[in-house]
């Protein structure tokens, strides 16, 4: 009787397993959308980008034949949260926020965009590239001609995570020798063009911001590159992203990958594009490229 049971107990305990493993098996499973969620974070206000985005929406469905549902995330945090729990497949992401969502979360990056270059008067090229710096900026007639005539003064930056308007020149500063924290006065702003207009305006000495910054006033301020000037440039910084959820089938990832760079090319992709992130054409990317952005905001991180 006793052997029987034993008998018993071990089919039991076998088929258990067996169960265990086969659901294991399903969680594992590629995944494969049979509708595509696509999510945006904030560039301007979210109602217009959303309207700009839902264009995007359907030559993603013609390439892919399989529904495409966008919406806009609130900030960097909630698209990857959102991505992180499976509820929407696609993000497009700024640098700092994608190497967190990756190594956090593995998210897996497809293209990353090419914008135009910047030639040494501030101007851009019809050359396309997919990097771009950070530099400093002062008034002209200011007196501060370098990075150590800056110490005492007042500086505006953005947001902790943005990557030109504070990670990689505190970075490099922090590399110098310059500690952030105590070398000068930081205030934050929200836009690298109102960084700008805090300069010209006196509320502050000097501004972080992308290369070059000046151009988005040269329509209402012709001459803003006479009267603001940079003083330093740091490194190269990659391009946003536009990754997928870290399940995404390798089938999956591929179609996504072409589609987007198929749409660049098309003059219609290409202005809804543009429009939405002055993303100018896309290129295949990979992790390695970000090891940049994992050192420098390493970095930054120690000068909190």
């Amino acid at each position: 009787m006793k052997k029987g049971w034993w008998t018993i107990g071990l089919l039991c305990a076998s088929l258990l397993c067996l169960t265990g493993c086969g659901s294991s098996k399903k969680q594992t499973e590629p995944y494969r959308p049979k509708e595509l969620t696509v999510q945006f974070v904030p560039s301007q206000s979210a109602e217009v980008l959303e309207a700009k985005s839902k264009p995007l929406a359907k030559l993603l469905e013609q390439q892919l034949h399989i529904p495409v549902k966008v919406s806009v995330s609130t900030d960097y945090t909630t698209i990857i949260e959102s991505m992180a729990s499976k509820k929407t497949d696609v993000g497009f992401l700024p640098p700092n926020a994608y190497t967190q969502a990756h190594d956090h979360y593995g998210i897996i990056p497809l293209v990353q965009a090419l914008r135009f270059s910047v030639d040494k008067n501030g101007d851009f090229t019809k050359q396309l590239t997919n990097g771009y710096r950070s530099e400093i900026v002062v008034k002209k007639d200011s007196g501060i001609k370098n990075i150590d005539d800056l110490k005492g003064k007042v500086v505006a930056v953005q947001d902790v995570t943005s990557s030109a308007g504070y990670v990689f020149p505190v970075a490099e500063l922090s590399q110098k020798g310059f500690d952030i924290n105590k070398d000068v006065q930081v205030v934050q702003v929200q836009g690298h063009d109102q960084a700008i207009l805090a300069v010209e305006n006196g509320d502050a000495d000097a501004a972080f911001v992308f290369e070059d910054a000046r151009n988005k006033l040269k329509k209402d301020q012709p001459d803003i590159k006479q009267k603001i000037v940079p003083i330093y440039f740091t490194q190269d910084i990659p391009n946003d992203v536009v990754a997928v959820r870290s399940d995404m089938s390798k089938e999956w990832q591929e179609k996504i990958q072409d589609a987007l760079i198929n749409i660049s090319k098309s003059q219609e992709g290409h202005d809804i594009l543009a429009s939405l992130y002055d993303h100018q054409g896309y290129c295949k990317t990979n992790d390695k490229q970000f090891d940049i952005v994992r050192k420098y905001s390493k970095i930054a991180e120690e000068t909190e």
